[in-house]
């Protein structure tokens, strides 16, 4: 083990959005092959203490930590390229820093002292990187050996000042041989002369000089590959060697990205220039097998599958980047491409009809040709009865459904208004004094501030002992209890469970203590499935989330045969899906498996399903 801890600093220029946190992540799962401890910080130079009351169209989504903290979407990709689970301090803001100083000067740390910027803001940002940098990795309890460092926006933008004045000191007190910094910056090639340009990766390694940063590694980012004399170029006017040049074109799949930089020699780089003591070195990316696997299968994947995201924030992709990774993982395990249609949730509502009929009729078109549809969290009245719409239609018409926070509980409004026949049934967060309040906010978590105050993070699930035939948790692999992390204020009143189970709307999982409503299931259903909790959340690319795979695989009528086999696949699955075992295995099945005890089928046929 080595005896100092590593920092690489990941820096951006010319534009915010580069792609600092799947270079930063890339950076960590190349190191991690190598056998190297890792660990990851991100940085956002916003004054908020955390991203928990951001609206998804200005920062994209909120990320949810095990231990309850709300933070950047970014340390989701360091916790699915790196499979390790962070904490809540590894996002570092602005609001954080000064409040923690400010909290010190109250308590009167710098009694005499004027406090400011410099030293005590930057000796805070510095302390705050050590402290977390050698936290345990929760999955193995051994201390990182390299940390990395995201420093979100771009260099020149007043508000990341401190931290880069900050990181200027912190070269110094941990040496050299210890601190590596990665500038990743745009190349552009307007269309007008088709040529890329480096002017703007110079001015901004320029400025990243001037404030006393130069950057080992310059990753330039690009529409196309980038041709060698352009890469000479950066060279020569950024002051590196040109194998100090990692280009980065928009690629097919960002798992190709560790891959690509690799390819680049960085193994080499990295172990000389921060004395990591990789020895031997590794063979031909031999230690990168999995991600070089992974990324040909998803390369060579032919059958597709077609899945509808109806939400409230479909404007900004970014809003539900875990919930699109979590179908591409599962999807990708299964043998299948996927395609994902956003579909606005109030577009499916009646008065769109007349209001815009051309978006409504492409909504209901897009929900209808849909192979599975998901239903995500959000929050406030527009959408919920749009999102009530898509589950009443994939309840009715056999389609496969997974309701997510919000998409659980909208179904459960649903189920109720139109099975149990309660009418005006609805959530408490859309209207007051309601005759059903089906839904209503939890009392302890309903304190009247919006920052942190909802029920957070990880916590436990328990299938109810009647649920051991229920899809989702055979999808569990039978476990009696499961861990997922939650992000919501408001659950099912408990005054109705009782006549929704009667109903058919079954409650397979409850909380620890027996009386939150965790996940539901209908019986006489290919797959209608919700969940409280956000299961996208623990998704990882080797390791899909079960209630992923289950709607994946329900919308190409492979769910019996999965399940059948105990959650495997064929021996025979490759590229191409192989469904003749498949096929001979629902063959096989009796009409006892495939029929309820009133005699009625309890699958529909894949021509009515699909």
């Amino acid at each position: 083990m080595m005896s100092d801890m590593k920092y690489i600093l990941v820096t951006g220029g010319v534009i915010s959005g580069v792609g600092k946190g799947v270079i930063s992540s890339s950076f960590g799962t190349i190191l991690k092959c190598c056998g190297i401890e890792v660990t990851s910080i991100k940085i956002d130079p916003y004054i908020n203490l955390d991203a928990g009351t951001f609206s998804p169209y200005e920062h994209g989504e909120v990320y949810v930590l095990d231990d309850g903290g709300e933070v950047d979407l970014d340390l989701g990709n360091y916790e699915r390229f790196l499979d390790i689970t962070l904490h809540r301090d590894n996002n570092i803001t602005t609001g954080k820093i000064y409040k923690m100083v400010i909290d010190r000067e109250r308590h009167g740390d710098y009694l005499g002292k004027t406090v400011q910027v410099v030293p005590h803001i930057t000796d805070a940002i510095q302390e705050w990187v050590e402290r977390v940098a050698k936290v345990p990795v929760s999955e193995t309890g051994k201390t990182p050996e390299v940390c990395i460092i995201e420093l979100g926006g771009t260099i020149g933008d007043i508000e990341s000042m401190a931290f880069v004045e900050a990181f200027r000191q912190f070269q110094f007190r941990v040496k050299r041989e210890n601190f590596c910094t990665a500038h990743v910056s745009l190349v552009p090639q307007p269309r007008s002369t088709g040529e890329q340009k480096t002017k703007p990766t110079q001015a901004s390694v320029r400025e990243l000089r001037g404030l006393g940063l130069s950057p080992d590694i310059i990753v330039c980012r690009s529409e196309k590959a980038i041709d060698q004399s352009v890469r000479n170029k950066i060279s020569n006017f950024c002051h590196v060697a040109p194998e100090q040049v990692i280009c980065i074109p928009d690629l097919s799949s960002i798992y190709k990205v560790p891959i690509l930089m690799e390819s680049h020699g960085i193994v080499e780089y990295l172990n000389e220039r921060l004395q990591l003591g990789i020895s031997p070195m590794p063979t031909a990316r031999k230690f990168m097998k999995q991600w070089v696997d992974l990324s040909q299968k998803i390369e060579n994947l032919r059958n597709e599958v077609v899945i509808a995201i109806v939400g409230k924030y479909t404007r900004l992709e970014d809003s539900y980047t875990s919930v699109t990774k979590a179908v591409q993982h599962a999807a990708n395990a299964a043998g299948f491409s996927v395609k994902i249609k956003f579909i606005e949730a109030s577009n499916l509502e009646e008065e769109m009809k007349q209001e815009c009929p051309a978006s409504y009729h492409e909504a209901w078109h897009d929900l209808v040709k849909s192979e599975g549809v998901i239903v995500p969290g959000g929050f406030g009245k527009r959408g919920v009865e749009g999102k009530i719409a898509a589950a009443n239609w994939c309840r009715v018409n056999s389609k496969p459904y997974l309701g997510i926070c919000l998409g659980f509980q909208t179904a459960v409004i649903e189920f109720a208004r139109n099975v149990l026949k309660l009418e005006g049934a609805n959530t408490a967060e859309c209207e007051e004094d309601l005759e059903h309040p089906i839904i209503i906010d939890m009392p302890e978590h309903n304190t009247g501030q919006m920052g942190g105050t909802m029920r957070l993070g990880k916590r436990s699930t328990i299938f109810k002992p009647s649920a051991s035939s229920s899809k989702i948790m055979r999808l569990y692999n039978n476990r009696d209890m499961i861990e997922e992390r939650h992000r919501h204020r408001y659950e099912v009143n408990p005054k109705y469970i009782k006549d929704l189970d009667a109903g058919g709307l079954e409650f397979v999982g409850v909380d620890v203590e027996g009386t939150r409503m965790e996940i539901f299931e209908l019986k006489k259903h290919p797959y209608f499935v919700a969940t409280q909790f956000h299961p996208e959340y623990l998704s990882r690319p080797m390791t899909p989330s079960p209630p992923f795979m289950g709607l994946i695989l329900a919308a190409k009528d492979r769910l019996q045969p999965y399940l059948i086999r105990g959650c495997k696949f064929s021996p025979r699955q490759d590229y191409d899906y192989d469904d003749s075992e498949d096929e001979a295995i629902v063959q096989q099945l009796s009409l006892t498996q495939v029929q309820e005890s009133d005699g009625s089928s309890a699958y529909s046929s894949s021509s009515s399903m699909l």
